[in-house]
């Protein structure tokens, strides 16, 4: 069996961009092996990539493949492991459960969220700003974001301190040395826990009103849902929970990460965006293309032979698109590897596209805002620690983030 591809070699999870340059270069759609001995076709080029994330003939159902998912590990018990969720489902399933979903996301319900999300924001950083000294990982990027979606879903403070590992586990891929459990025990964790919660909120509602847009929380809305005719089966609501845990704050963690990394390496551009706080919608946007929270899409499987930017693909086959390379093309983003947060473009894949693009994009974004934005307000030093040692890069098998970020700043008041 040949090596894995060099986009998975340790050096790659520091700087993939040059491999990435490569392959752009040389072959933009080709097949590689991951560690497992996977072979899928890796896309490279934006407008491929692009094409391919709104292609109804590659599909995010994994009943496509399940074979080689067996033997890859991320569902070894076949269909059983599997999670049916909108990101796992095609139309018209996916179409009915985003629906349902969209309806925490509306711009009102983002919009009433900002108050509370600035009141963590401050609280967070209250909790590190007099020591001069913090990791914005573990203080900042992390419980910003799962502090936001465990209140929008409802789930009890004293629940939330095993979430990081177990999300953390369901992304990592199971060839990782060291991993602290398989994706598959995490993902089964998390199935307890929230059918376990999902049946005290049933029992929560029988004596209370059963519209969904008067619950407290999102998963009690869902639960409503649930009951009505051809709305959500109980697997799915217990397997859309976990996802919304999930995702609703892992891209976050590293918008908020990379983007300050970012900016800590560019200082030019951190005095700008201190000096000029109205770009920072436009900021955050660059942070997504830069060096965004997404390296890989979740892979997907085609339906039929076809060709994607000249190259055949067949029926069955495993597609990945390269989201990271997509936003180094230098035949879609001028001078690619610089940062601008003047560059004002929206057109990146940081949150996908398509049918599957993320449903709680504008939470994202305004959490990215807020976080950057009070950092550098709050802390007008602040550089970072080299004194801590080289940076560390999660070995997550879709996403990219740092596992710490060390800083050093002069310290400073808590907020009265």
């Amino acid at each position: 069996m040949s090596e894995p591809h060099e986009v998975y070699a340790p050096e790659s999870r520091v700087d993939p961009y040059p491999v990435y340059a490569r392959l752009r270069a040389q072959a933009p759609v080709q097949p590689i092996r991951d560690p497992n001995g996977i072979e899928h076709y890796l896309v490279t080029r934006y407008d491929d990539a692009r094409a391919a994330l709104a292609d109804p003939r590659l599909s995010r159902d994994p009943k496509h493949a399940w074979e080689a998912l067996r033997r890859s590990g991320l569902y070894p018990e076949g269909g059983e492991g599997s999670e049916p969720h909108m990101l796992n489902s095609d139309p018209p399933d996916h179409t009915r459960m985003r629906r349902l979903v969209a309806k925490a996301f509306t711009p009102r319900r983002v919009d009433a969220m900002l108050p509370r999300v600035q009141e963590i924001t401050d609280g967070l950083i209250d909790a590190f700003a007099p020591h001069g000294t913090a990791d914005l990982i573990t203080t900042l990027a992390f419980p910003l974001p799962i502090t936001v979606i465990c209140e929008l879903l409802g789930v009890p403070e004293a629940d939330r301190a095993p979430f990081r590992q177990w999300s953390t586990a369901a992304l990592t891929p199971n060839y990782t040395e060291g991993a602290a459990m398989p994706p598959h025990e995490a993902n089964r964790l998390l199935r307890e826990y929230f059918t376990a919660l999902v049946g005290e909120r049933r029992r929560a509602l029988r004596s209370a009103g059963d519209d969904t847009e008067a619950q407290p929380d999102l998963l009690s809305a869902l639960v409503v849902a649930s009951t009505e005719e051809g709305r959500l089966t109980e697997q799915e609501l217990v397997s859309t929970a976990g996802l919304l845990l999930v995702a609703g704050h892992e891209t976050t963690v590293n918008l908020i990460g990379n983007g300050m990394l970012a900016l800590l390496r560019h200082r030019d551009q951190l005095e700008l965006l201190r000096s000029r706080p109205e770009l920072l919608p436009a900021a955050v946007e660059e942070f997504l293309r830069y060096d965004g929270p997404v390296e890989r899409a979740m892979l997907r499987v085609a339906t039929e032979d076809l060709e994607i930017g000249g190259t055949p693909v067949p029926k069955g086959a495993i597609v990945t698109v390269g989201v990271a390379s997509a936003h180094r093309d230098p035949a879609r983003y001028p001078d690619p590897d610089r940062l601008d947060i003047t560059r004002g473009d929206r057109s990146h894949l940081g949150f996908g596209h398509g049918i599957h693009f993320c449903v709680g994009a504008p939470v994202s974004r305004m959490e990215g805002r807020i976080a950057v934005g009070t950092l550098l307000r709050r802390l007008p030093d602040i550089a970072l620690d080299e004194a801590v040692g080289p940076l560390r890069w999660r070995p997550t098998g879709v996403l990219r983030g740092l596992e710490s970020l060390p800083v050093r700043f002069t310290p400073a008041p808590l907020l009265s």
